[in-house]
């Protein structure tokens, strides 16, 4: 197994390392053993996928080298962890590990142009590209490309996984030897996405959502799709950019496979949306102020998502469009406003008997807000690298505005029918707004209260001990209060959450997180006590699991029949 080289620490801001995971080349196909110290419990047994970046840095044929700028733009590497159950002759679960990068033909593109085509999230473009490139390659990007024309290795797509994603056409994976056969997915933010071997890792096909319904025909989606928890039907939107802004949101059963149009929106702005809401009856799409300028054109000449942003306007309201799920599927029932807020990750939603109209329903959602767009451009590598000479003066500058609040939003009285107040917007309240020190990012629940009233959310902390993340938090929503995990230069990644199927409480349970010791320069699977945040039990690599965005665990038991997940 690839070791690591130690560093001195002197070179990183607060004596907190964490470059070893932003610049991880170390690909590890055949699964290993790793040294569990501590117990992982048996229910905790089955596989847990992680998916985000690897590295950013690729020597060039020209000597020259590439670097992505921008965290989002680093190159895609899954992560499989598969613990095995105790059994009689073993005295704690094992472990085994391994990884592979998914975007090898890209890299190879990379290498030989000394470039990064296409549209990226953040990549720093040559100020001195002719504007007649601009304009040729925006005619291609707005013809597009036919995927069955690429490698599955070609496309950078890692932010997110789908295990038996509907709608997709079974593809061959002769990787995968499970009982019960399973598909793995690779999502983002754009129209597409990368089928992947479950065990081997190996990419396997690309399609885009066009293969769901034709109509989905536009390049942007959420890269964070909603499962229902009963039927296992996958939600989303897709995003056309043309003369006429179009949101379609649909969604796809699980049992039939096909894809149905639930509402189609043009009076909403084109905004960069990573996420969206679910509830037992509705699909909640917030329009949050993260707009594209010139109507969205300007993502396809800037070949960037962050350039093609206006600044957050406090003027323009957050609109909540509230879409029909059941089986009427009535379209859009209602518009809700709220003051302005940016957001990346929606946390939950859930319906409840509504607090000001007898007989009707409000919807209540979660989500982790920001005031302005900080945080996105906080997420370029300069201001991230703890060794970076630009990380200490992002950080005195502009660190707190790109720290999160965790808010609750109440949309009460959603009507019973679209004809209702002539479709006129209804004003929706902010319910609370957690202190930044109290909240988090990257948010996970017990995933049996997805579309439920939960109290507990986990996720990372930020509260200004390293250029990155520093800790893991459990926030309680009825006290608004947290209790931490956090050791120093001990960064840890997206805690997923593993209920105990013989516990009563919402907090039974455990969570699973890949963390970097960054005295170490190594990785491991950290497990701790959903209730308290103690540790219980931690796996150790003799690598590094780059930080990535998210993943899912998937129990050894399988998700049953029809049944989906995503993260």
């Amino acid at each position: 197994m690839p070791g690591v080289k130690t560093e001195d620490l002197s070179r990183h801001w607060n004596d907190w390392p964490n470059t070893y995971a932003f610049e991880t080349e170390d690909e590890l196909c055949t699964p290993v053993e790793l040294t569990v110290n501590g117990q992982i419990p048996n229910y905790a047994a089955g596989t847990l996928y992680r998916t985000g970046p690897g590295t950013y840095k690729v020597a060039t044929d020209n000597g020259k080298g590439f670097a992505a700028s921008h965290w989002f733009d680093g190159f895609t590497q899954v992560h499989r962890f598969q613990i095995l159950p105790l059994t009689d002759s073993s005295v704690s679960t094992k472990v085994y590990y391994n990884s592979r990068r998914t975007t090898d033909g890209l890299l190879e593109k990379v290498r030989k142009s000394g470039r990064l085509d296409g549209i990226s999230f953040g990549q720093k473009r040559d100020p001195c590209e002719s504007l007649f490139k601009k304009v040729t390659s925006t005619f291609q990007l707005i013809l597009g490309n036919s995927v069955e024309d690429e490698s599955p290795d070609t496309s950078n797509v890692g932010v997110t996984l789908s295990v038996n994603m509907p709608g997709l056409p079974p593809l061959s994976s002769p990787g995968n030897n499970s009982t019960e056969t399973m598909t793995l997915t690779n999502k983002t933010d754009a129209s597409r996405y990368q089928r992947i071997d479950p065990e081997t890792l190996e990419p396997i096909g690309l399609a885009k959502q066009t293969i769901l319904h034709p109509d989905l025909k536009g390049p942007m989606a959420a890269a964070h799709a909603r499962t229902c928890p009963i039927s296992g039907d996958v939600y989303n939107f897709n995003l056309e950019l043309a003369k006429d802004i179009t949101y379609r949101v649909f969604g796809v059963s699980a049992s039939s496979q096909k894809t149905t149009i639930l509402a189609t929106i043009t009076d909403a702005p084109a905004a960069y949306l990573h996420s969206l809401f679910l509830t037992i009856n509705y699909v909640i799409l917030c329009v949050w102020g993260s707009h594209y300028a010139y109507r969205g054109l300007a993502v396809l000449y800037e070949k960037n998502i962050i350039e093609s942003i206006a600044p957050l306007d406090p003027a323009k309201p957050v609109k909540w469009y509230v879409i029909d799920r059941s089986p009427a599927k009535r379209g859009v029932l209602a518009v809700y406003h709220t003051p302005a807020f940016y957001c990346f990750h929606s946390i939950n939603a859930y319906e409840e008997p509504s607090s000001t109209v007898p007989g009707e329903t409000d919807i209540i959602a979660d989500l982790c807000g920001y005031d302005d767009l900080s945080i996105i451009h906080r997420f370029y590598y300069e201001n991230l690298l703890s060794s970076a000479p630009g990380a200490l003066k992002y950080i005195e500058g502009k660190g707190e505005k790109s720290r999160s609040w965790l808010g609750r939003y109440r949309l009460p009285g959603v009507p019973k029918s679209a004809d209702e107040k002539k479709g006129k917007p209804r004003a929706a309240t902010q319910v609370f707004a957690a202190p930044r020190a109290q909240s988090i990012e990257l948010p996970t629940i017990n995933p049996a209260y997805v579309t439920k009233e939960h109290r507990y959310v986990y996720g990372v902390t930020d509260r200004g001990s390293s250029t990155f993340f520093d800790g893991l938090g459990k926030f309680d929503c009825k006290t608004q209060s947290t209790i931490f995990w956090q050791q120093h230069a001990q960064t840890a990644g997206e805690p997923i959450f593993v209920w105990n199927p013989q516990g009563s409480e919402e907090d039974d349970g455990v969570l699973l997180s890949a963390v970097l010791d960054g005295y170490k320069g190594k990785s491991y699977l950290l497990c701790l006590n959903a209730k308290d945040m103690t540790e219980l039990g931690r796996a150790q690599l003799n690598t590094v699991v780059g930080f990535g965005f998210h993943g899912t665990h998937v129990p050894s038991h399988g998700i049953g029949k029809n049944k989906a997940l995503d993260c």
